[in-house]
Formats: C-alpha cells, sequence, structure tokens
C-alpha cells in the first residue's frame, strides 16, 4: 500500500505581450498511485469518497464529472503505442476535492516503466466553461523523460478568453521523491504566458490537511474565484476578449 503524498506548492503565471501580467499564489496538489483502490492516507482524506479532501475517478481521464479515472489513462496510452514503456506506476497529480469541490485547472497523469522512469505524462486541462482536453506528452522515440527535456504540443484548445487558441506550449517536468517541479510555456507570436507548479513531496498527514485548510480555505473556489479576479485584472488593463469556440471533437492530442 502505498502513501497518498501532498505538495503544499506555489503556482506562478506570468504573460507576456501587449498586456503584461503576473500574479502567484499558493496551491495544493495530492500526488498517488492512480490504480490503487485503497491508498494509505489519514482519514480526512477520501478515494473516491467524501472526505474533508478527496481524490475521485469521476473528476478525471474523460469527459468532465464523468471521468474513468487510470482505465482512460491506460487506454490513451495503449492507442499510442506505449504500453510496454509505461507499464509501471500510472500516478495522478491533481488538485484535490475539498467539501466535495474541484476545480483542476491542470492535472498530470504521470506515467512509469517498470524501472520507474517517467516516460509518457498526459496534461488534462479544463477551462472554466466546463470543456476539457488532454495533451500526451512524449517524446518521438519513447525515450525516457528527464527533467532537463522540454516537450512540444500544439494548442488547439480554449482555455482563457484573453489568450489565442493559436500557439504552442512547451512543458518541462521534474518529479522526484522528494520535490515537483511542472513548467508550462505558451508562445504565440509576441504574446505568451509562461505557468509553473513548484513544490515539496511530502506524504500527506491530517496535520498537513488542517494547515492546508487554514492557509487556503475553500479550496476549488478559491481556485475558481482567483481565476475569475485574473480575467478581470486582464480586462481592467485592456486585454481582449475571445468568445469560447466549440472545444475540439477528440479528446487527445
Amino acid at each position: 500500500m502505498s502513501a497518498v503524498d501532498h505538495i503544499a506548492g506555489e503556482t506562478f503565471h506570468g504573460r507576456r505581450g501587449s498586456v503584461e501580467n503576473a500574479f502567484k499564489y499558493g496551491i495544493d496538489y495530492v500526488l498517488l498511485d492512480a490504480e490503487e483502490a485503497k491508498p494509505r492516507a489519514p482519514w480526512l482524506f477520501g478515494r473516491n469518497r467524501a472526505g474533508f479532501l478527496s481524490l475521485q475517478d469521476k473528476d478525471h481521464g474523460g469527459p468532465v464529472k464523468d471521468g474513468r479515472g487510470a482505465a482512460w489513462a491506460r487506454e490513451v496510452l495503449a492507442a499510442n503505442g506505449l504500453t510496454d514503456v509505461t507499464d509501471g506506476k500510472l500516478m495522478l497529480l491533481a488538485q484535490p476535492r475539498t467539501l466535495g469541490h474541484v476545480f483542476n485547472p491542470v492535472s498530470f497523469w504521470l506515467a512509469h516503466d517498470g524501472p520507474g522512469r517517467l516516460r509518457a505524462v498526459i496534461a488534462e486541462v479544463t477551462n472554466t466553461f466546463g470543456d476539457r482536453h488532454s495533451y500526451l506528452c512524449v517524446h518521438d522515440d519513447r525515450r525516457p523523460i528527464t527533467r532537463e527535456d522540454t516537450l512540444t504540443a500544439q494548442k488547439i484548445f480554449h482555455v482563457s478568453p484573453f489568450q489565442p487558441i493559436e500557439g504552442g506550449y512547451t512543458f518541462r517536468f521534474d518529479i522526484r521523491n522528494d520535490r515537483v517541479g511542472v513548467w508550462i510555456d505558451f508562445s504565440t507570436g509576441n504574446e505568451g504566458l509562461y505557468a509553473t507548479l513548484t513544490g515539496k513531496r511530502q506524504v500527506l498527514t491530517t496535520g498537513a490537511i488542517l494547515r492546508s485548510a487554514l492557509r487556503r480555505p475553500l479550496g476549488a473556489r478559491r481556485v475558481f474565484a482567483l481565476i475569475h479576479w485574473q480575467a478581470l485584472v486582464l480586462w481592467w488593463k485592456g486585454a481582449s476578449y475571445r468568445d469560447r469556440p466549440e472545444p475540439p471533437g477528440h479528446e487527445v492530442s
């Protein structure tokens, strides 16, 4: 039985171009073996059950509120010919539900090979309109992903009404036993956005849950509110608003 890990992290977003903006917030993520039904965790944490904090399969892997969890991620890996190099642990890095409420702008499925090397990452992106699209990050030759590597993807999914869909992402992942780092750089012409998630990785404890509740109350509702606050800041600064287009017809690119 493996433990659920807690990342009391920090996220930074920096917008560049004609309208600049930057902010930094504390944020809580959990990291767990997505295929373990009952991981070792405090009573206040629920795995596919209610809890002060919880992580539920229906929130991940497939349509919003109708996810299939790890089974979906395994199907994506198989459909892309990665089964033989992702036969190890499948981990999920995500913001947990807090008192039943959840919103994950981006979660990460981390697929490892038998010896434990990271081979593929599925970045699961959800916007505030209730749409979802995922980007499969893998080397063309399927070699392990190291902390020095960058992986790219063409952006095809509407995330922010203040940014175009056109452009590309560059991802970098540094997943260690004691620390987690994710860096995402979106660029299109002279415009762009740099986003990071960094923090220490420690076993989730009752004390950590209670401290998180005091430092960052309301969990997902707080995240949702902060996103809208920053949208208001961009509107005030004069950023152009774009209407929501129809999401892509396929789940993964």
